[in-house]
């Protein structure tokens, strides 16, 4: 096909979850429910951190970041697609597809990187618990922050770079909730094998190594464990068992959706749900149910600032929710203004064809 003989594709139609309305309803009954718990239980976690004086140690400041970072990767994807979900004919814009699948793989990648940081940083307090503060100190971990995000922004730029070019001269449904590059990629009007190898190079053969070198870090880190006391043992346990669930979580359903040829499966929608959805909702409350020092913190924010975090939590619910709706409006706008002009240049045609039949 000769994408220069088409137009370009302007929008892309999202087929989401689901065509069936009470499934739809059903889904954004559930996904609200679970993006309040998500925003709400990682920005406390950052709240918790920045206001309690003992937890201003590197392993807490990874976590807070990672909590940041868990926060800006729902809100990438969750507010759009729940929107979306009350939206008989859900479209995004070229230009918006690109916007969410540039900061979706920017977040995404800045957390890949993170947990790489964190998992360094475990290993040298459990190998070298003596020289622990002298080699993490604030200047490395603003040093590892400022890499895992300009890490991040690389990644990023390539999708965009590799996918901003291809024709879409076709088919403009889009199976998925959100613009990420298997769906994107195969709608354009041109051979994209090529550019499939470097996607999975650059996307799953990366993070599959990733997540093999953590494995073998904290294998590592266990067995040297086996030579602590017996509560140093249970403490560093405690602490690397919360951090391999919270990589295998992550890494497992990148691994799947990215590390294969950019085919359709029945189960791709429910693993995309899993990550981007989630799992920024659990790892808050694996870290918490298993760390006492963040336990204890959160109970002595409480009493020392009940009001003042109830207005803070409440805040944040509320201004979660005017986002969703100021998005519903919005899209509703749109979605009027596309159907008027489309009806106007439709009436121009009939009288167009009618005069020149006369």
């Amino acid at each position: 096909m000769n994408p220069t003989n088409h137009s370009q594709v302007a929008a892309f139609v999202l087929l989401g979850l689901s065509q069936v309305w009470e499934l739809r309803f059903l889904f954004f009954t559930i996904f609200v429910t679970v993006y309040v718990l998500t925003v709400t239980g990682n920005l406390l976690i950052v709240v918790v951190v920045a206001s309690d004086p003992r937890l201003h140690t590197t392993m807490y400041f990874l976590l807070g970041n990672l909590s940041f970072l868990d926060f800006c990767y729902s809100s990438i994807t969750a507010p759009r697609m729940l929107v979306d979900l009350l939206s008989r004919r859900p479209t995004i814009s070229f230009g918006a597809c690109l916007t969410q699948l540039f900061f979706f793989h920017f977040i995404g990648g800045i957390k890949i990187f993170l947990l790489t940081v964190m998992a360094y940083d475990r290993y040298i307090a459990i190998s070298q618990p003596l020289r622990y503060t002298l080699i993490m100190n604030q200047t490395v971990c603003g040093l590892f922050m400022a890499a895992s995000w300009v890490g991040g922004f690389v990644h990023s730029i390539v999708q965009i770079g590799l996918t901003i070019h291809l024709p879409f001269c076709g088919p403009d449904k889009l199976d998925n909730f959100y613009c990420d590059v298997p769906q994107l990629i195969k709608l354009a009007c041109t051979d994209t094998f090529v550019l499939e190898l470097l996607m999975v190079s650059n996307n799953g053969l990366v993070t599959l190594m990733c997540f093999l070198v953590l494995l073998g870090s904290y294998t590592a880190l266990l067995v040297m464990l086996r030579s602590h006391s017996r509560e140093g043992r249970s403490k560093a346990l405690s602490t690397c068992a919360s951090h391999i669930a919270v990589v295998t979580i992550i890494f497992v359903p990148c691994i799947y959706i990215y590390a294969r040829p950019f085919r359709t499966f029945s189960m791709d929608k429910a693993v995309s749900v899993l990550y981007t959805m989630v799992t920024p909702m659990l790892n808050p409350a694996i870290y918490t149910l298993r760390n006492k020092e963040v336990i204890a913190a959160m109970k002595k924010l409480w009493r020392r600032q009940k009001d003042s975090l109830a207005v803070i939590i409440t805040t944040m619910v509320t201004v979660n929710i005017l986002i969703v709706f100021i998005i519903n409006i919005s899209n509703s706008i749109i979605i009027i203004v596309t159907i008027t002009v489309g009806s106007v240049s439709l009436e121009k045609t009939d009288k167009t064809f009618y005069i020149g039949l006369d």
